[in-house]
């Protein structure tokens, strides 16, 4: 009886050592397949990043089809609040916007589409890829959808997209956000505008050289990307140059041939205009442009930034496209 009871103090005080040793060993093997799997399939594991990121920022990951096409989109936000498009530039993707579109959709029901030829769409080289083709994919993605009247608003290329949409169909924008929106020309020629009229492509790469120069380009301090995520970019952009190269060369020729500044006076809903002083893709004096021929507008250059203020400023630039839009709600009650 003594014995017994030795014994089952015995493994009393052991079991939890025992306990702790065996959670140690079994946190230190998913460690080491952690490490293993992100090395050894780096787009596999990316992939499983950005989808614990995108619950973490309360975006889900959807798809709608349409004309024989699947559009995949992230959504996130109150199924009855107003509803936020955003849409992506060139060579990017919806995941672009996750950290701007967190603080966006506690009040707004956002929507954010990966545009055709890029992210997880369709790359389909017979396709129509110039902006005004792009407006009416986004047109038939919103009748798909169902959303009727929303508001809008785009970085780049989608905001020249964005610019097309509105100036095609005003009725059914209630605002548009242009984060250094492609279209316009202003007095002071960018580092890509110049090295377009010279024939020169800065926007596709052909070797990982050429891809840190690229984001170079874009961000005004480099952003400090892990190989997990580099690696896996890097090697979309080298595999699909050509096909990128396709789509840039129509849109920039009609971006330098006919710019959409003559047209913007016509643009009657409120507009949202956000760029990085140190944008060396589209210059910041397109700002000019925007806030004169616009009527109503509000204008915020950020300094210290470039080419893509929701990833390099996501917190602040998003702050203010909450109170943009909160007081569009406020000037329509």
């Amino acid at each position: 009886m003594i014995t017994r009871n030795r014994v089952s103090a015995v493994a009393f005080r052991d079991g939890p050592a025992d306990l702790m040793s065996n959670i140690l060993i079994a946190a230190a093997a998913v460690i080491v397949v952690v490490v293993i799997f992100r090395f050894a399939f780096p787009r596999q594991f990316l992939r499983l990043v950005l989808l614990a990121v995108r619950r973490i920022m309360g975006l889900k990951t959807r798809s709608v089809e349409f004309d024989g096409t699947l559009w995949p989109y992230l959504e996130g936000g109150p199924e009855s609040g107003e509803v936020l498009v955003l849409l992506h530039g060139f060579s990017g993707d919806k995941d672009n916007w996750l950290l701007y579109a967190r603080s966006l959709r506690k009040n707004y029901r956002v929507i954010i589409p990966d545009l055709p030829g890029f992210g997880d769409n369709a790359r389909d080289p017979n396709a129509d890829y110039h902006i005004d083709a792009q407006a009416r994919w986004l047109l038939a993605f919103a009748d798909a959808m169902g959303i009727d009247r929303f508001h809008i608003g785009g970085n780049s290329m989608g905001g020249y997209i964005t610019l097309k949409f509105t100036l095609a169909h005003a009725d059914r924008i209630l605002s548009l956000a242009l984060l250094d929106s492609a279209g316009v020309l202003g007095e002071t020629k960018s580092e890509l505008q110049i090295a377009t009229e010279n024939g020169e492509s800065l926007l596709t790469v052909s070797s990982p050289e050429e891809f840190d120069r690229l984001l170079k380009l874009i961000v005004y301090r480099p952003l400090p990307l892990p190989g997990f995520i580099k690696k896996p970019y890097c090697e979309d952009l080298i595999a699909h140059r050509e096909f990128l190269e396709a789509i840039f060369w129509p849109m920039a020729e009609e971006m330098q041939d006919r710019p959409l500044n003559d047209q913007l006076h016509t643009i009657a809903a409120p507009a949202l205009v956000i760029w990085g002083r140190d944008d060396r893709l589209i210059d910041v004096s397109c700002v000019d442009v925007l806030k004169a021929q616009i009527p109503n507008n509000h204008c915020v250059v950020f300094e210290e930034t470039g080419h893509v203020p929701m990833l390099e400023r996501p917190v602040e630039s998003a702050a203010v496209h909450a109170e943009f839009l909160n007081n569009c709600r406020a000037a329509t009650l």
